[in-house]
């Protein structure tokens, strides 16, 4: 279920933490957003905002994001900087007022706080690169939503040992 309010409070606290990363434009912001979302579903069996993201060509991207940017910008939490970047204009939100934290567990503010340090390196082309080897983002199709179930995928091999007791599993439902 998305959580509108956390959602612009998770936006505020990366743009906050991330004021004084060169890289960290709007595109950045959607990937952190995605593997902070994603990460807290694996751990934590929830997501942090439960948004809704879809595969676009940069990577994951929230369907919420435009709306709920209007709204903080419609309310003076945040402003847009734009600047030249490479061959571009980096696009960049701009916390005007601090967070409210205390609508986070902290086990969520470290998964965030994870994500942005992850990617705090990162260009906005290389996150996206880095998106793209997600599974969920790769078996999902152009516009597709990615569903949260996929943070359990995992490209590493079962080990045989797992193979084995999920085959005596199935034999065992299969009796009864």
């Amino acid at each position: 279920m998305f959580d509108e309010i956390k959602f612009r409070e998770l936006v505020l606290h990366i743009a906050q933490k991330s004021v004084d990363d060169p890289r960290f434009g709007t595109v950045k912001l959607n990937k952190i957003l995605y593997y902070a979302d994603f990460e807290a579903y694996r751990r934590l069996s929830q997501p942090i905002t439960g948004a809704t993201y879809h595969k676009l060509s940069e990577g994951p991207a929230p369907s919420q994001m435009l709306a709920q940017r209007e709204i903080l910008m419609d309310s003076g939490d945040i402003a847009m900087a734009y600047a030249p970047y490479f061959t571009g204009v980096q696009q960049r939100i701009v916390a005007c007022r601090s967070p409210r934290s205390d609508l986070f567990t902290p086990d969520e503010l470290d998964i965030v706080d994870e994500a942005i340090e992850a990617m705090w390196h990162m260009t906005a082309r290389e996150a996206s690169d880095f998106s793209h080897r997600e599974l969920g983002w790769l078996a999902a199709a152009p516009g597709e939503e990615i569903p949260y179930e996929t943070a359990w995928l995992s490209p590493d091999p079962v080990p045989q040992e797992v193979e084995e007791r999920a085959a005596e599993v199935a034999a065992s439902l299969g009796r009864r």
